[in-house]
């Protein structure tokens, strides 16, 4: 897979907070933040790794250097990676939904999260290897389930249902009746 950017760290906190964000998530990981923003960044385009911090002392799940907080962007969002141990594990309750164009750029972001340790699931949904769930949502498929033609949206629907990966010309057809 090809880096789509060159991965830039901040220097510093001083340098990542000149402009900070006003909000951001919180992704609890249990050790490998780092790896995770990591292939975000070379997978998804508009983001980035921009800062690593060590921790400055023991924690209860690590020790003093070892990578405590990530911050990261994913599409322009802006993401903070904990290293927080095994307390916490991510569930469907949270998912980055990316809106794709076409066949090829939905095979592309599916194929990267499943490929890397991920797994597939149900209606355009995949988990990466840490457990974040991604929803894979091709645009046809928005416009197709919200269509003003009730029976053309059912079809969509119920097309969709059918799916793992969603399969833009299948809802397409669907769609056309």
């Amino acid at each position: 897979m090809a880096l789509l950017a060159p991965l830039r760290v901040a220097n510093t906190m001083e340098e990542y907070m000149e402009t900070p964000a006003k909000n951001t998530i919180c992704l609890w990981y249990d050790n490998d933040a780092e790896e995770a923003a990591r292939f975000y960044a070379e997978t998804f385009p508009d983001s980035a790794v921009k800062a690593v911090y060590r921790a400055p002392g023991d924690y209860p799940s690590g020790q003093e250097g070892d990578v405590l907080t990530v911050w990261f962007t994913v599409m322009g969002i802006p993401c903070l990676g904990l290293n927080g141990g095994p307390t916490f594990k991510h569930n469907e309750a949270f998912s980055f939904q990316v809106a794709t164009n076409d066949q090829e750029e939905t095979d592309r972001y599916w194929n990267a999260i499943v490929n890397n340790g991920g797994e597939e699931s149900a209606c355009g949904w995949c988990k990466d290897k840490w457990g974040i769930s991604w929803q894979i949502t091709p645009v046809v498929l928005t416009q197709a389930v919200t269509s003003s033609d009730p029976a053309a949206a059912k079809r969509a629907f119920n097309a969709m249902m059918e799916m793992r990966k969603i399969d833009v010309a299948a809802i397409e057809a669907a769609l056309r009746g």
